[in-house]
């Protein structure tokens, strides 16, 4: 079975080398970079190779987790991440959900739940999905109302390929559309802007929230 590959960005050292050995031995995951900052991380863009995912320290000096986050959204590529944190805290894991973020873990998380965390986001794009559906389910159905702002054909279209259970790439999306990269990106573009979302992330949920797409009507 191929390696899921793992880009580590955290400023400790001793947190790179124990999450890398801890997933050496985990067997199925390979570590293609690391990074001891969100600036360096940035400034590296686009990685080669491509990893499958992406663990990211929120605590850190100069950027932190939630700015790199927020850098990413202005980034084609969809980059999942997994971000870490030493505190649940309310605002910090509603703005990771926000700008992107793809699961949170404590850093005092056992293996398991490092590997089960992993390999949820990998297989259906999300971990903590129970929070998740706590977080966009807390609200009053019946108060609830469809956004006002119309979608054109085209956006819709592109929608319902971002709520795709099977997580087109940006790339993937423009052939399926017959369309370029950069269309794709304007329309992407244009659904932040409509609905003052951050992230590609933040489109799924809303398209929940509201009902929009399929498989959430």
């Amino acid at each position: 079975m191929e390696k899921i590959t793992i880009g580590i960005i955290d400023d400790h050292k001793i947190v790179r080398h124990g999450l890398m050995e801890l997933l050496h031995k985990l067997n199925n995951y390979k570590v293609v970079h690391e990074f001891d900052s969100g600036a360096g991380f940035l400034e590296a863009l686009p990685l080669t190779p491509m990893p499958d995912l992406l663990i990211l320290d929120y605590s850190m000096p100069g950027t932190n987790g939630i700015e790199v986050l927020k850098a990413l959204g202005d980034n084609v590529v969809d980059y999942k991440v997994l971000l870490l944190t030493q505190h649940f805290d309310e605002d910090i894991i509603n703005a990771a959900y926000h700008h992107g973020a793809r699961g949170f873990l404590h850093k005092n998380c056992t293996a398991q739940e490092l590997k089960t965390a992993i390999d949820n986001i990998i297989k259906i794009g999300y971990t903590n999905v129970v929070d998740i559906l706590k977080r966009i389910r807390n609200y009053d159905p019946e108060a609830v109302k469809k956004p006002e702002v119309v979608l054109t054909g085209r956006e819709l279209e592109f929608l319902k390929l971002v709520c795709d259970e099977k997580e087109y790439t940006y790339e993937q999306m423009a052939d399926i559309m017959k369309l370029s990269v950069k269309s794709i990106e304007s329309y992407r573009t244009a659904l932040f802007d409509k609905f003052g979302i951050k992230s590609k992330v933040g489109l799924v949920l809303f398209s929940h929230k509201y009902r929009l797409t399929e498989p959430f009507l």
